[in-house]
């Protein structure tokens, strides 16, 4: 490009910049608000919301297999004197509506081999859908304990050796029939995670135990004053995706 045609380029991007500017800066200086003309409508609640999971019968699991869960995730986050604990929270209800809905069907994801359960720089590897996976891993826990255990269920063991199972799960040391032990142990605490800190829409995190515990405000639309206040504890009640309870008017 010659000298001449440079020097045009450059002021024609300095035209386009100024004009842009002073277009931006009547939008301030004006008295009037600027009027958009053939927009869509605002609608303020146009887009879908999530499905508030209800009290109601378990979707996925069965009576043995949901009292199973809820020992487990009640010692993968076990409740103090002053917060709830993985059952309580909800967590087991968040992961029975999950493994009831898309995500235990692995809906969208490829489920083709080659599998190889090895790796740790890709996604899930395994040939069974999440459902899939709890159901065989809670059938071969219940066959183990019911070995180990005198013919008791998992729920029914003492804490300290319900704690004891889930350290040998989680490093291998014990394989259950049919499914991996570790991997089971590597599903069900990121399912349990996600259950107490995930929307209380969702099924868990009941109360919003979750984020009291953490001091997270939840859905506020706005606390960018306290973003930057590190180590102070946040003063405000966490608010859902359903909004604070004082916000919903109340039916008849």
């Amino acid at each position: 490009m010659g000298k001449r045609a440079s020097t045009a380029a450059t002021r024609r991007r300095t035209l386009l910049a100024g004009a842009a500017a002073a277009g931006f800066l009547g939008l301030f200086t004006r008295g009037n608000a600027l009027e958009l003309q053939g927009m869509p409508a605002w609608d303020p609640l146009s887009g879908p919301p999530p499905d508030i999971v209800k009290p109601g019968p378990w979707q996925f699991f069965t009576a043995e297999e949901a009292v199973a869960v809820e020992a487990l995730v009640d010692r993968l986050i076990p409740p103090d004197p002053h917060w709830a604990g993985g059952k309580d929270a909800g967590c087991a209800v968040f992961i029975d509506r999950q493994l009831a809905g898309p995500y235990g069907r692995s809906e969208g994801l490829y489920m083709r081999p080659p599998f190889d359960d090895t790796a740790t720089d890709r996604g899930p590897q395994s040939p069974f859908t999440p459902a899939q996976r709890y159901r065989r891993s809670l059938a071969g826990l219940d066959k183990h304990c019911e070995g180990a255990y005198a013919g008791k269920s998992f729920a029914q063991i003492p804490d300290a050796e319900k704690d004891k199972l889930i350290g040998a799960l989680q490093s291998g040391a014990v394989a259950l029939e049919d499914s991996s032990g570790r991997g089971f142990f590597e599903l069900l605490l990121q399912n349990t995670k996600e259950g107490f800190f995930a929307d209380p829409a969702y099924g868990g995190n009941r109360d919003m135990v979750g984020w009291r515990m953490i001091g997270f405000p939840g859905a506020r639309y706005d606390y960018r004053d306290w973003i930057e206040r590190h180590n102070e504890t946040y003063p405000r009640p966490p608010v859902a995706i359903s909004g604070a309870p004082q916000w919903t008017p109340r039916q008849g």
